[in-house]
């Protein structure tokens, strides 16, 4: 297998997006694929922050704590909603990881933007960015909102063992369980937004090593 590589990933980067159809592969069943109608959704930036931990690229996601609103609880990739003051996403995205994860981002180097998804349950329009940095954070996770820090490899989103499936109830729903993809990371389940965002980035991945 091609080695998991900063040069890969900024070669993975530079491709087109596979958008949409990519982030569907691990959508919930059922999920709307568009912005719903009522009323204008709020903005929101996350970070899919790649660096070296042994060896191997990580990136790192959070579990959120319980008292966090529609998504207490989720494991989640670290961000939230745009702030007036924030030149971009980008900005948003660092801004957050700096107060989440209490973590400098100074040397973080911006590799691009993923698609743009709309998260139906908090109506939000959530827009990934990737970057990476060239050491390995030092994580002071911010208490309120953060219940744990989870590092991940990032070799664990072409592990084929990874993708599973379960009967899942949809969110905000009373409906019967439906069969739902999500991400095995350790004893961690990884579904909705954030696995529709890996998802994307997973494929991009797995282009370039074609390639």
């Amino acid at each position: 297998m091609t080695r998991l590589t900063f040069d890969l990933v900024r070669r993975a980067m530079r491709q087109p997006l596979p958008g949409l159809e990519a982030q569907l592969r691990m959508a919930p069943p059922g999920r709307a694929r568009a912005v719903a109608p009522n009323g204008t959704p709020r903005e929101a930036g996350v970070l899919l922050l790649l660096y070296p931990r042994s060896g191997a690229l990580h990136f790192v996601l959070t579990r959120r704590t319980d008292r966090l609103g529609h998504h207490g609880g989720q494991i989640s990739l670290p961000g939230g909603r745009r702030e007036p003051d924030d030149a971009d996403f980008a900005a948003t995205a660092l801004r957050e990881a700096r107060e989440e994860l209490g973590i400098a981002t100074e040397n973080v180097e911006r590799l691009g933007r993923l698609t743009a998804l709309y998260v139906p349950p908090s109506n939000f329009i959530v827009h990934p960015v990737v970057a990476h940095m060239p050491h390995r954070p030092l994580f002071r996770p911010n208490a309120d909102e953060v219940a744990e820090v989870i590092e991940v490899p990032l070799g664990a989103l072409l592990d084929p063992t990874t993708r599973t499936v379960e009967p899942r109830v949809p969110a905000g729903q009373s409906s019967a369980p439906a069969m739902t993809p999500f991400y095995r990371i350790g004893e961690h389940k990884v579904w909705g937004a954030t696995a529709m965002v890996l998802s994307e980035f997973e494929m991009l991945l797995r282009t370039a090593m074609a390639n």
